[in-house]
């Protein structure tokens, strides 16, 4: 350690108070995190690249520093799901340390894992208060049956109005209108489910039928359309 000759020609004063750092909450104990393998929870970060194109919502289960599940979910860009695919190869067995000094390959997810590690080192995470934290795979539970993210995408105009494309029930079909043309409900399928069916070996046309759903006033209204062509 090399000191300048200010510092030299100072006398030395006793440092008095070391308390060290505040206690965080982490899956349901008080912890002083004095080095990265103090650090332990589940939480979420999100992300965006610069021109701000795609975004990325990154969970990550993290045990004693150590990134045990990651799951990687990313929206608006196509080149960030296979930044994505590569993310989630590196970032597994990494110490939370690591994974933020890591080139994740898309911005957008680098950005997620610097937000997420600001909420893990600050206690702000998802199991701050549950004992034991969640078990590894539990980041999964969000995608729900079909293991697909929650999506929702709506285009409109001041011209045209709104069309309904795909919402977190599924993909849409047709949009029924009142007299008004007020759009009141819509119908829909649900994309997971039906796979899952047709991977099963139901037939595709019966697959795509039981899984069928509609919300709002649907049934018997005065119009319907498709938000795709109409």
């Amino acid at each position: 350690m090399n000191y300048s000759h200010e510092v030299e020609r100072m006398c030395p004063i006793a440092k008095g108070a070391n308390h060290g750092p505040a206690p965080i909450p982490e899956e349901g104990r008080w912890v002083k995190a004095y080095q990265i393998s103090d650090i332990s929870g589940l939480s979420h970060g999100i992300g965006w690249c610069a021109p701000q194109q795609g975004a990325c919502k990154l969970t990550l289960n993290v045990k004693d520093g150590i990134i045990e599940e990651a799951l990687v979910e990313t929206l608006g860009c196509s080149g960030m799901t296979h930044s994505a695919a590569m993310a989630g190869e590196i970032l597994p067995g990494k110490t939370l340390l690591e994974a933020l000094n890591t080139d994740l390959v898309c911005d957008a997810i680098n950005v997620a894992m610097r937000e997420i590690f600001k909420q893990l080192v600050y206690g702000r995470s998802q199991t701050a208060f549950s004992e034991g934290g969640l078990p590894i795979g539990a980041s999964l539970e969000d995608l729900g049956k079909g293991l697909r993210s929650q999506v929702g995408t709506v285009f409109s105009t001041g011209y045209k109005g709104v069309r309904y494309l795909e919402l977190a029930e599924g993909y849409i079909l047709s949009v029924a209108l009142d007299e008004n043309n007020e759009a009141i409900g819509y119908k829909f399928v649900k994309v997971g489910k039906m796979l899952e069916d047709i991977r099963r070996g139901v037939d595709a046309q019966t697959a795509f039928e039981k899984n069928l759903g509609t919300y709002g006033r649907y049934e018997n209204a005065p119009k319907y359309i498709d938000p795709r062509e109409e």
